[in-house]
């Protein structure tokens, strides 16, 4: 499946797939997942923290530290390029870099100067993202900074495993002939 307005990954059809399987899209705030966002705002001291589920042409937040918007076109979206690989995607200064400086949320709000972002994993796909979001230009994260960011996108992928897992087991009591 691909997009000229952004790249997308070779198994895009089977990520969507494991997405729409969650059930987490368009759903209501959980503190599991606030808690670990503005955890997130917290440590790095970024005014912005996301959990961005990455959908066929969207991002929706599922949680939200820091902005007023629930989603955003994909083809704005800076989470996008997180979920091509398995390392984290940063950009320390979104005005020097040519694939962002004219990004509608560089040049408007949020105003965004700053992103590091990680998947989250479910099913294998990189169905979602941890970020962090900033109004200035940063340095890199260190070794310590990325691995509690990849620690947090890791708890993220226990909570949506965990959710599953209980949905899963729920409708097999419920289902004619299931545990009582």
């Amino acid at each position: 499946m691909a997009n000229a307005d952004y790249p997308t990954a070779s198994d895009e059809s089977q990520r969507l797939a494991a997405l729409q399987a969650l059930n987490l899209l368009d759903t209501g705030a959980e503190k599991s997942f606030d808690r670990l966002t503005q955890m997130a705002a917290n440590i790095f001291q970024v005014p912005i923290a996301l959990v961005s589920l990455i959908d066929q042409d969207r991002q929706w937040f599922k949680s939200c530290v820091g902005l007023s918007a629930h989603q955003t076109p994909r083809d704005q979206a800076f989470c996008n390029y997180t979920i091509l690989d398995d390392s984290i995607f940063e950009v320390k200064d979104t005005h020097r870099d040519l694939r962002f400086m004219d990004n509608p949320l560089v040049t408007g709000e949020p105003y965004i100067r700053y992103y590091a972002g990680t998947p989250i994993l479910s099913a294998g796909y990189r169905v979602a993202t941890f970020c962090l979001i900033d109004h200035e230009p940063r340095q890199a994260l260190d070794a310590r900074e990325r691995d509690i960011l990849f620690a947090l996108a890791a708890t993220v992928s226990r909570e949506i495993e965990l959710r599953t897992s209980i949905r899963t087991s729920l409708a097999q009591i419920r289902a004619p002939g299931g545990a009582d």
